[in-house]
């Protein structure tokens, strides 16, 4: 599936065996994004010409050339992934260390909102913790979004729910997420958090 990080478009997927995986969105043969193609048992292969690429980012196989051992310099970059309470972490960089846990949090869906962290904190009347998890309380209830910059005025909200709330829950956490987002782009909008 396709997603974006700061260090810009990757190309997210498990292989057969359940391993995540974060390779740049690009082929380098041709440049045709590797988020279309598809997973063929631990490779991640081009939709276009069909070039596979290893978890670690080698070329594995050139199908115009079955008796070709790819060169080593034929690679993608690839960047540190783990999965941590059902939330993907993609380290850019070297890694900052482990991943958080939110426990008793369940995820339940990612927003992007056209606005800087500050007008959602504003929105919501609230200040995120220091690793980004912003409490949003409601008359439908609570969720807890955590918040990542995604350049100037675009943010991540990843929406997180307590643990094994129902569907009709669901649905309304959903619902305030959807308010606040609209809230933080009006503030965004009006450039009072600017």
């Amino acid at each position: 599936m396709p997603a974006q990080i700061p260090a810009g478009k990757i190309a997210l997927w498990r292989s057969r065996s359940g391993r995540l995986s974060a390779s740049a969105d690009r082929c380098p043969h041709r440049g045709m994004s590797l988020s279309h193609g598809f997973v063929r048992g631990e490779a991640l292969s081009c939709i276009y010409h069909g070039w596979s690429y290893s978890q670690a980012g080698h070329c594995l196989r050139i199908p115009a050339h079955p008796g070709l051992a790819p060169p080593e310099t034929i690679r993608v970059e690839t960047h540190r992934v783990e999965e941590a309470g059902g939330i993907v972490w993609i380290a850019v960089g070297g890694p900052a260390g482990a991943p958080p846990h939110f426990a008793g949090l369940a995820p339940l869906r990612t927003l992007t909102v056209e606005a800087a962290a500050a007008a959602i904190e504003m929105a919501a009347g609230g200040r995120a913790d220091a690793v980004g998890l912003l409490r949003v309380s409601s008359q439908g209830g609570v969720v807890h979004c955590l918040l990542t910059s995604h350049g100037e005025a675009q943010t991540l909200v990843h929406i997180l729910t307590d643990d094994g709330i129902g569907p009709a829950q669901k649905i309304t956490a959903s619902r305030i997420a959807e308010g606040l987002r609209r809230a933080a782009e009006a503030v965004q909008m009006k450039g009072i958090a600017a």
